[in-house]
């Protein structure tokens, strides 16, 4: 592949993670549905909504989350930490809220990281009704005793869950499946990098001769594959012969991969043999140090032929889950090593 081609497709993908950086995603909820179309600019991709309630095996689509704005003033009506600024300052899924509070009181809904002193965390509360404020430990430090107003412009009511398909046919029936997440705020490497390098992967796929199938989405993760994998397992148990959850792929380290839950699937075999002959210093982590979709889709029952694909892998980076996975964490050499070799993944070669 050309130098321009590769220097051309990173910045493509830079372009749609500089698009994509400010919007507040969720599980649910309209900074999901913004992602995907966007995405859909670039790509064919077909938008699905899951009504809250839905069974999905045995978990339930839960309701939906938007939030427009929050602060925290001080006495003195000073705004103090503000969403506007940085979306991980607020909890995820963080009920309503509008009232003054002794700093006491507001203690008990603050989340800082003491070792990491100057990141906001990103913290969520999908499941239980709750509200917190995120913030760097050492402003946490500096809070004067006092009241502080607190507001929370959100709702949580029935809607919807949204994700995005595609499917590519080939020759034969027989697919390929690529899984990715879109549903962290404001974080490079650990949200934008899977969607980034897997839209850019379905546009190449687009030019080639295929022999098999494609099986391409972009979901929230852990209820998004659990709802997908409620409508198509069947068909996919059937028909996918490899996959690949993508994620953690901006950085510019060495390579990782997650073995499926048996670790002998083509799947392990393919990235096992590429990593082994063309990306020396990969490291490889068992199923039972998984933590993304690779749950869900190598789950009892399920047991799809699929591995987790990163650079340097969630949970083990220090910047992970915070503000510190931002822009300046990612770069374009280390989009395009990652797209360079699901490529090779792909062609088997």
């Amino acid at each position: 592949m050309s130098e321009k081609i590769m220097k051309d497709e990173g910045s493509e993908m830079w372009q749609l993670i500089e698009r994509l950086w400010p919007i507040c995603r969720s599980i649910t909820g309209d900074g999901l549905r913004e992602t995907l179309n966007i995405i859909k600019e670039k790509i064919p991709l077909n938008i699905y909504e899951v009504p809250t309630g839905t069974a999905v095996f045995d978990w339930t689509v839960p309701k939906e989350w938007n939030i427009s704005d929050a602060y925290v003033l001080n006495e003195e009506g000073q705004k103090i930490i503000d969403f506007k600024v940085n979306n991980l300052h607020v909890v995820g899924y963080s009920i309503p809220v509008n009232e003054w509070m002794e700093l006491e009181e507001l203690q008990k809904h603050l989340h800082s990281i003491e070792s990491q002193p100057n990141a906001i965390p990103y913290v969520t509360s999908y499941y239980k009704e709750y509200w917190g404020i995120c913030l760097s430990h050492s402003q946490r430090m500096e809070l004067k005793p006092g009241k502080y107003f607190v507001c929370i412009n959100s709702s949580l009511k029935k809607g919807s869950l949204a994700y995005g398909e595609y499917l590519i046919k080939g020759s034969s029936e027989k697919e390929i499946f690529l899984s990715t997440y879109v549903c962290h705020p404001s974080m490079a490497s650990n949200e934008l990098s899977g969607p980034a390098v897997v839209t850019q992967v379905v546009k190449w796929l687009a030019s080639e001769k295929r022999k098999y199938s494609y099986r391409i989405v972009f979901i929230p993760e852990t209820i998004g594959s659990i709802t997908y994998l409620s409508l198509h397992h069947e068909e996919m148990k059937r028909n996918v012969i490899a996959g690949f959850n993508v994620s953690c792929v901006g950085d510019n380290n060495n390579y990782s991969y997650v073995k499926s839950r048996y670790g002998n699937t083509f799947a392990d075999r393919i990235m096992k043999r590429i990593l082994s002959r063309d990306y020396p210093g990969y490291k490889e982590f068992s199923f039972l140090e998984r933590g993304s979709d690779e749950r869900q889709y190598c789950s009892p029952g399920i047991d799809l032929p699929l591995v987790g694909f990163c650079r340097t892998k969630y949970e083990e980076y220090p910047e992970y889950h915070t503000s510190f996975d931002n822009l300046s964490y990612i770069c374009e050499e280390g989009l395009t090593g990652a797209l360079g070799l699901l490529k090779k993944v792909i062609l088997q070669k």
